[in-house]
């Protein structure tokens, strides 16, 4: 009865955490130092509470659910491409977190764990970009010339794929990590009592 009523539990918070990431990733805004297609959100700032509280798996079922509530909610204009994209970032940036901070639960280990989801976000963004979602997104919407091009406008820097991922993809990443991160850090600090109380 013990083992249910915690499985319980923690499929109440991984439910509760991702629909408040659904809402959250319809906030996105569009900073202009980066190109018009990168939308900046936090949506993975509940699954970083989810992972402080409950461990690297409840962090990973928040961001696969959230990505599973949102087309379903609010629709998609990239035939869930997008969804698919913000799946593999948020686990990518959530769950080495997540590793690393089982390892020293306290503010030090929330800030190295930060660093290595930060980093491994901006890896994986990086080659996943490159290898998998440019050439497909081109192939079904867009040519490169013209995502190249909408994002030369902003950054003159930008005149093919490998710089478009080096002068676009990898900043944006890096602003979106340490956003997500700082923003947790303060909800850390605060509702660390609580987190203990509820951990599991």
């Amino acid at each position: 009865m013990k083992n249910r009523k915690i499985t319980t539990n923690v499929l109440v918070r991984v439910a509760l955490l991702a629909v408040i990431a659904t809402v959250i990733k319809q906030f996105g805004i569009r900073l202009p130092i980066f190109p018009g297609f990168l939308q900046l959100d936090v949506s993975e700032l509940p699954a970083v509470i989810g992972a402080v509280i409950s461990g690297p798996f409840v962090g990973f079922l928040v961001v696969l659910l959230k990505n599973i509530l949102d087309p379903i909610i609010f629709g998609t204009n990239t035939g869930g491409i997008g969804n698919f994209a913000n799946f593999i970032m948020g686990v990518s940036l959530v769950v080495p977190f997540a590793i690393v901070y089982q390892k020293r639960k306290d503010a030090i280990g929330y800030l190295i764990a930060s660093a290595v989801g930060i980093v491994s976000l901006v890896i994986v963004a990086s080659l996943v970009n490159y290898f998998i979602m440019l050439p497909l997104f081109t192939r079904l919407f867009m040519p490169m010339e013209t995502i190249i091009g909408i994002a030369n406008a902003v950054n003159s820097n930008v005149t093919n794929v490998f710089t478009l991922i080096l002068f676009a993809i990898v900043p944006f990443n890096i602003v979106k990590g340490l956003l997500t991160m700082i923003l947790g850090f303060a909800l850390y600090r605060v509702l660390r009592p609580m987190f203990k109380a509820i951990s599991q």
